[in-house]
């Protein structure tokens, strides 16, 4: 693909990458889907990085999208660092395969790179972020829990190599996913898009396996 144009998000961009989203992420990690209501309180939150808020558009079409949020690295004297964590990111289900993922990937991490930010923790599954530069967060000496805890479904990319230098750190997320605990919110706002039927599927098992699970050697 070619002729594809990667650029920032704009106001009029934000109701087709709700839709974008909420396609995208039907289904997938629960019945149904809240991402689309994640999009639409992060640009609003205090940790939303704009300059990071970027899409892919295809013959006038939006068909890939990348947002970040700041988060956290604490180690054991109480040092915090800032660093960014992505997501959603997403992908239109005809355009995938076709790396766009990584082309947003790549040119975000670029941009972060010349803001300053250094690392980029992100909770996902692993087999989508693995070729990306990310790998498992124990390798990484980062943990949710300080002293331990290290979730399968956490993974680090540094995006300049060495920045974490082996201590151990603590990963302090953003508050802005804390919006889609209102399920009555969401359910709202789900109303003012087109029907969709919910149900289950077997990547909402992988999901669990992945969000439940921790790596302890």
């Amino acid at each position: 693909m070619n002729d594809i144009i990667i650029r920032r998000e704009t106001k009029k961009d934000e109701r087709a990458v709700e839709e974008l989203t909420r396609e995208a992420f039907w289904n997938v990690y629960k019945p149904g889907a809240d991402e689309h209501y994640y999009v639409h309180m992060m640009r609003n939150h205090p940790d939303f990085i704009p300059e990071l808020d970027y899409v892919i558009e295809h013959e006038g079409r939006i068909v890939a999208m990348i947002m970040y949020t700041k988060a956290w690295l604490e180690d054991e004297t109480g040092y915090r660092k800032e660093i960014v964590s992505c997501g959603p990111i997403c992908v239109a289900p005809e355009y995938q395969r076709q790396k766009l993922g990584k082309l947003l990937l790549e040119t975000t991490f670029d941009i972060a790179r010349k803001m300053g930010y250094d690392v980029n923790v992100n909770l996902g599954n692993p087999g989508n972020y693995v070729s990306r530069g990310f790998v498992s967060c124990k390798k990484k000496n980062v943990s949710f829990i300080s002293g331990g805890n290290y979730p399968t479904a956490l993974l680090v990319a540094e995006l300049v190599p060495g920045a974490l230098d082996g201590r151990a750190w603590t990963y302090i997320p953003s508050t802005a996913a804390d919006c889609c605990e209102d399920a009555a919110a969401v359910e709202a706002f789900d109303a003012d898009f087109p029907p969709k039927e919910k149900k289950w599927m077997p990547s909402q098992e992988e999901f669990y396996i992945y969000s439940h699970s921790s790596i302890t050697r």
